[in-house]
């Protein structure tokens, strides 16, 4: 599944050719997990903004049609769902040709960039692209209710993240994968920020003491960056918008090693399930 960085990346890989470009057409595949909520011809005249994040969420903002006020302006938001990836192609071609199996939602556009074909490509069919009048608009205020702190919003104190672990009385590894305390731990992520903070994955959140708190958030924060730096994690099907790979699986250091030596301490990687989700850490660098 895309995590944050993935979608980052896929944020960044978008932002030039899409910003202040003008919908030439819209077009729809086979439904997604959510209507899109607007008719497609609505958006058709629309200029669209700067590429926004928000969770693993993507936001397109959208000016108003031709000949409508501000108040009909609005946004489209992403999600690219287990297996989506969005994509980019200068000079679209033949517009009138098909989508393909797997291609769901897709904007021609035209800007600076030339004119282009914005495609979410989704095996599937778990991504979402909706219609909001903002993002403090229904659907889209909805959605994103409950997710937690960016990892990089410097209202993420120390102190605010161990006080939310507090109130937690599952695993630590659960906790990071719901999103509450903090976006963007992943199940790859979260393993690699557990080891980084020496932490044992099946440790209750309540039972972290603050400076073991501080140093995971840290270790979370030196993870997704690091991770942001290497394009992400390529392991089934993920790719910017112009179909480049990840690399950070390719850097980890427990996850996918079960059985291989500790990078610290030379005992080998165990791997359990927590969650129906695989989990990767060394018993005697990771401590409860």
């Amino acid at each position: 599944m895309p995590e944050l960085p993935e979608v980052e990346v896929t944020r960044l890989s978008i932002v030039r050719p899409l910003e202040q470009a003008r919908v030439l057409g819209v077009r729809l595949g086979k439904p997604l997990r959510w209507p899109l909520g607007c008719e497609p011809q609505s958006l058709v005249g629309r200029q669209l903004g700067t590429a926004a994040r928000r969770g693993k969420y993507l936001w397109l903002p959208l000016g108003p049609r031709p000949g409508q006020g501000e108040g009909d302006a609005g946004g489209l938001l992403l999600h690219l769902g287990m297996s989506g990836s969005l994509a980019w192609r200068p000079d679209p071609g033949d517009e009138a040709a098909p989508l393909g199996p797997h291609e769901h939602f897709e904007l021609l556009t035209e800007g600076a960039a030339g004119r282009g074909r914005l495609c979410l490509r989704d095996p599937r069919r778990f991504g979402a692209v909706v219609f909001a009048r903002g993002l403090d608009q229904p659907p889209a205020a909805t959605l994103l209710a409950r997710l937690g702190h960016e990892p990089f919003d410097p209202a993420l104190t120390p102190q605010a993240f161990h006080a939310a672990l507090h109130g937690r009385r599952a695993a630590i590894k659960s906790v990071l994968l719901s999103g509450d305390p903090v976006v963007g731990a992943g199940n790859i992520y979260a393993c690699e920020a557990l080891y980084g903070a020496g932490i044992d994955p099946r440790t209750r959140a309540h039972r972290i003491s603050r400076p073991r708190a501080a140093r995971l958030l840290q270790a979370v924060r030196d993870t997704l960056q690091r991770a942001l730096g290497l394009g992400g994690s390529t392991l089934r099907d993920f790719s910017d918008a112009h179909g480049m790979d990840g690399a950070f699986q390719d850097h980890a250091a427990v996850y996918g090693r079960e059985g291989l030596p500790c990078l610290r301490c030379a005992l080998p990687v165990r791997r359990i399930v927590q969650g129906q989700r695989a989990t990767y850490f060394c018993p005697r660098c990771q401590t409860r």
